[in-house]
Formats: C-alpha cells, structure tokens, sequence
C-alpha cells in the first residue's frame, strides 16, 4: 500500500535533481513513490528522470507536461499521486536521512495536516540553521481554531504532509504562474483540517540560492504578494470566517506584503514604486492596521522598519537593510 506520495516538481534543474532524488531513493519502506513532474524542462533533467523511473520502476514515476509553473506542476503531481499523504520536495532541494520512512510513521496518525521542520542550508547543502514549523506551539495536535496564529506561521508548502484527498474536498489548489503560490494556497486549508500535527522533526533542507524569490531581482513580481493576500482575505469573508480571524488575517497581511515583500524591495531598488503600492493596499484593506494586538506587540526592529516604511523614508530603510545584512555576515 502506499501510503506517502512525494510530489517533485521539475523545471529546468539538472544542477541539482540527482542530489533531490537520491535523498528520497533508497528509504527503509515500501510504502512510498516518487511523482516526479516535468513542467516542461529544456535541459537534461528529463533525461535524469527517465534515468531514475528506469532504474527503480517500483517507486519512481515520472509525468511530464508543458510548461505551466511550479503551482501547476504540483496539482499534477497531487492528481497524478496514488498515496493517502503528499508531501512535496522542490528539486533543488532535499530530505534528511530517515525523513521518509518517518513522515510515513507520522502518516499513520490520521492527522489532515502534518507541519515539520526545516533547515536552511547554503547553494552547496551546508547548515546555515534550523527553523520550526510552528514557532508558537509544542508538539501536538490542534485545530486552527485553537491555534489561529498558525496563519501567520511561514505558509511553505514542503514542510507539510497533506491528507490528499484534502485539495479536493476543499476544492483549493496552487496557482500558475505567480510567485508566492504557497501563501496563496495553504491558509485556505488550514480551516478545513480536523486535525492538524505538529512533530518537531527536521526532515527538509531548503536550498538558498540566488534563483529564489527572496534573492530575485524581478521587483515588479513581488506585487503577486497582493494577489495571494487579497485571495486569502476573500476565501475567508466567503466561507463567513472572516470575522474570526480577523486579527490573524490583518497582522498577516501587515507582515507578509507590507514588512517582509517591501523590505525585499527596498534592499534591490529603494526608489522602487512597488513600495508605495504594498503600503497603499495595507492601508486600503486594513485601514485601522496599527491597532492591531499583533502588530502592537511586534520588536523594536519591526517597529523602526515599520516606521521608515510608514514614512515612505526608503532610502534610509535601505541603509538600515543594508547595515543589518552586513552585520550578519560578519
């Protein structure tokens, strides 16, 4: 029976897709398979999936399809699956030694939803830190309901196991073509999870890298944070939740599009215009944001950041970005 179906989206990454697939290959059970998505690649990463669908037939597959992004490629890949649980692992990166045969133990808990650690590690896989899941909880089991910070927890899609039927139940999928797919997607699940699992385990290695979005210099992309943030927003006024997660909704939107996607701005071009379009959409959905009881909590550095940004004094939030890059690398 299988039980954990891992999802791998691939585009383009013959750098580093045998590394990806080697970490998952080879797992003391049986109760897995690889889906291995070819978005439509031009270099020899086909040829490598084909390599590895021909030498271990019984647990990789291989789908390929045209071009259509890295949310496209994943519901492939959920659609295409045949086991009771997803996961995903982007083809630059990969799992921890042991991490399969113990996120299909976890699978047997029964849970919707199941969020683990994860590492950062540098371009060539050495450590940088460990991050949590859930920053704000131990381990356990919980409902959104009784965790509704959860929706200002990091929204990635590969460091959660996802009961499959549940995209389709909840009719929700990932979005072609845009950036910050995750975010669009995953806090429209979390209120139709019965049971959501926190284990605090670290079984993924996130890859940094200069072709992510964090280090992209597309500046005019990072406007698609508005778009995910207005889908969340409107999921939950539809579905008549919106009122009770106000508060979590607000100091999302207050971090993800106005803190983090404007400091991201500012550190590649501080006389950008995007800017001021992330602080106008702020202050259009949240007019009384300031208020909120998160964002009246935050530290002294958000609230400088927030100040500058406020102020629209971006050439000075710059050099407070660029200072604090520096002393980290030090």
């Amino acid at each position: 029976m299988t039980v954990l179906s891992i999802v791998v989206p691939v585009y383009n990454v013959e750098k580093y897709l045998r590394q990806c697939l080697d970490s998952v290959i080879g797992a003391k059970t049986d109760e897995y398979e690889i889906v291995c998505v070819n978005d439509g690649s031009t270099d020899s990463s086909p040829a490598i999936l084909e390599e590895y669908r021909e030498k271990y037939p019984e647990t990789v597959r291989v789908v390929h399809t045209e071009n259509g992004g890295l949310g496209a490629a994943s519901n492939n890949g959920i659609e295409a699956a045949k086991g009771a649980y997803i996961a995903f692992l982007d083809s630059d990166d990969t799992f921890r030694e042991h991490a399969v045969e113990e996120m299909v133990e976890a699978c047997g808990y029964g849970d919707d939803m199941i969020i683990f650690d994860f590492a950062d590690v540098t371009e060539d896989g050495q450590m940088i830190c460990e991050k949590r899941g859930c920053s704000g909880r131990e381990e356990g089991v919980f409902t959104l309901e009784e965790y509704p910070q959860l929706l200002f927890e990091r929204a990635n899609r590969w460091n959660k196991l996802y009961r499959r039927t549940l995209f389709e139940e909840a009719d929700v999928w990932y979005p072609g073509r845009v950036w910050f797919e995750d975010y669009w997607t995953n806090p429209k699940l979390y209120p139709k999870c019965k049971s959501i699992r926190y284990v605090r385990k670290t079984w993924y290695n996130y890859r940094q890298q200069p072709a992510s979005i964090t280090h992209n210099r597309n500046v005019k992309k990072n406007l698609d944070i508005i778009d995910a943030a207005e889908s969340v927003v409107s999921f939950y006024e539809k579905e008549g939740l919106f009122e009770q997660y106000r508060d979590e909704l607000e100091y999302s939107v207050f971090y993800n599009v106005l803190l983090t996607s404007t400091d991201r701005v500012n550190l590649i071009d501080p006389k950008s215009d995007v800017q001021i379009k992330l602080l106008e959409y702020t202050k259009r959905r949240f007019p009384e944001y300031e208020k909120n009881r998160y964002v009246q909590e935050i530290g002294r550095k958000y609230q400088l950041l927030h100040s500058l940004i406020k102020g629209k004094r971006y050439t000075l939030l710059h050099a407070v970005l660029k200072a604090n890059e520096w002393t980290r690398k030090k």
